[in-house]
């Protein structure tokens, strides 16, 4: 099977694993009645009351609709977790509650009007599905370590790099640590971080509040600090009617990553510029890049990472010496034992392996910002 072949394969898999996982009921508890303490989500635009989520994980959603005849919330990426539908209580609002509780943590939805798909104006917007989705935010039980504390931050700034390859200007995202911009000789390990399909360079700050939990964990002293770089993981058309990801041929953005975006980085950032001090990670998709050029250029990255994005198989890696970690993650409804026997076979073959497994998460967020605080401090020990 050749590269492209192996790219559709696998990615379609890893699409199909975000469909199952997305389709199953939000909670596993017994359904029971809210408790009316709704307060608006976190993510909500300025002076908007809803979307509202209360103590127990459940939402409620208000629309103001007047002409519709139906009107239904849908969650998940895509939209495919089921739908909400909404009751109208007055000539023009609609409004509904989740049959359940969510689970913790971020969620896309869209509303359908009589069968339009719209965003939700009471909230921000996150891209994903390949579009702008609205977001609403479960608050999680262990929120603290990357919430916004009054603690030293690091920058996020774009960056635009020239790409002959793709005969254009690409966009990345560099979070440098906090007082990178005060110093002016020391020098930084760098983890490429990849987002999942039909999202961008933006989601992990935006959706994962990698920045944030970098800055808290800089600030506890549990990291060594380091740069973190994110760009699109896409180089051809996957929007609607552009084929999606059966037309997915990884090689071109190998191009982009390998030839043009790190010289970028280490030529106008204070990296450390050798293979020890490179890592590379994502989610999903990302992660599938990550195995696929982990595997085919072992002399430029020594710290590997798929978070909900497969396994490594000792027999795939040549080089037992180039490789300084392997780490593997997904949420606890996912594929846990696939991840954690995994780990075993590479411990056994003599790898520094681990596995992580998110408790009570699926293919979503709050599973990968769990993924990246546990990943991080194993990053650049040496």
């Amino acid at each position: 099977m050749n590269l492209k072949s192996s790219a559709i394969v696998l990615a379609t898999t890893l699409l199909c694993g975000i469909c199952y996982a997305q389709t199953q009921t939000a909670t596993q508890e017994k359904q029971t009645a809210p408790l009316e303490d709704f307060k608006p989500s976190t993510l909500n635009q300025p002076g908007q009351q809803y979307p509202q989520v209360n103590s127990q994980g459940y939402a409620r959603f208000r629309m103001v609709a007047p002409q519709a005849q139906s009107v239904i919330v849908s969650l998940g990426l895509g939209g495919t977790r089921g739908g909400t539908p909404l009751t109208k209580v007055t000539d023009s609002v609609w409004m509904g509650t989740t049959a359940g509780p969510m689970e913790e943590g971020f969620h896309y939805y869209r509303v359908t009007v009589d069968g339009g798909v719209f965003n939700d104006p009471g909230t921000l917007n996150f891209y994903g599905s390949t579009r702008w989705e609205s977001g609403i935010e479960i608050p999680a039980h262990d929120q603290d370590f990357y919430a916004l504390k009054d603690v030293p931050h690091g920058h996020v700034q774009q960056i635009f790099f020239p790409s002959k390859s793709t005969n254009t200007s690409r966009r990345a995202f560099v979070y440098t640590p906090p007082g990178y911009e005060k110093g002016k000789s020391k020098r930084y390990p760098v983890l490429y971080l990849q987002h999942g399909w039909g999202e961008d360079e933006t989601a992990w700050t935006n959706q994962g509040h990698a920045n944030l939990i970098m800055d808290n964990l800089i600030a506890e002293g549990k990291i060594k600090p380091f740069i973190i770089v994110m760009t699109y993981g896409m180089t051809n058309d996957i929007r609607p009617g552009g084929g999606g990801l059966r037309n997915f041929d990884i090689k071109p953005f190998q191009t982009v990553l390998l030839d043009e975006l790190i010289p970028y980085v280490d030529a106008y950032f204070r990296t450390i510029a050798d293979q020890s001090h490179r890592a590379m990670a994502g989610l999903s998709m990302g992660g599938f890049e990550t195995h696929t050029i982990t595997l085919a250029r072992p002399d430029l990255f020594s710290y590997y990472g798929l978070l909900s994005g497969g396994t490594y198989k000792p027999e795939e890696i040549k080089d037992k010496s180039k490789v300084k970690l392997i780490f593997m993650s997904c949420g606890s409804f996912e594929n846990p034992d696939g991840v954690t026997k995994a780990a075993e076979a590479l411990k056994a073959a003599g790898f520094n392996a681990v596995s992580y497994v998110s408790p009570n998460t699926r293919h979503e967020f709050q599973t990968w910002r769990r993924s990246l605080y546990v990943l991080a401090p194993m990053l650049f020990k040496d």
